[in-house]
């Protein structure tokens, strides 16, 4: 229940940004706003098993779990992150000058050392999917994909709150 309301949200919440208007423009289930000034969206949606918060936006900030980091000199597009009782999450959006199989070596040992395995790894045209879960929920996928001189990446992982970083 937790999961297909906060995936719920995240697609109401990701076809609302780059909108200006608040709240009418989507009928969404819960509290629903995007601040004028910064143009972070929010929604909070309360369910039978509590409460669940999904936050999106250039300036949201970033909460992964112990042992991942953003890329190094990476500049954040977007940050969406997702929080209830039972699962926190961050799904970024980057911009950086290195190759997709750089960004994708990074990620990899972090999930490695993580000790998520690696589940299955697919080059498509020069994008670099990745993706991976471990034993206790915890999960990552990643799509790297390059754009003239930059790759974009998507970096989605998923975790326990007791596990989020400093």
């Amino acid at each position: 229940m937790h999961r297909s309301a906060i995936l719920v949200a995240i697609t109401v919440l990701l076809s609302a940004c780059g909108s200006d208007a608040s709240g009418d423009q989507a009928e969404a289930p819960g509290e629903y706003a995007i601040d004028a000034e910064t143009g972070e969206a929010s929604m909070t949606i309360e369910t039978e098993n509590g409460s669940s918060t999904v936050r999106s936006g250039e300036n949201v900030p970033v909460e992964l779990p112990a042992g991942f980091s953003v890329y190094p000199g990476a500049a954040v597009i977007n940050n969406t992150s997702f929080k209830d009782a039972e699962t926190h999450g961050s799904m970024l959006v980057m911009e950086t000058k290195d190759s997709p199989e750089e960004v994708a070596a990074f990620y990899r040992k972090q999930a490695e050392e993580a000790g998520i395995p690696i589940e299955f790894e697919m080059d498509a045209d020069g994008a670099q999917i990745l993706g991976g879960k471990d034993g206790t929920g915890r999960t990552i996928t990643l799509n790297a994909t390059p754009e003239s001189e930059i790759t974009m990446a998507q970096l989605l992982v998923g975790f326990d709150p007791a596990m989020a970083g400093d």
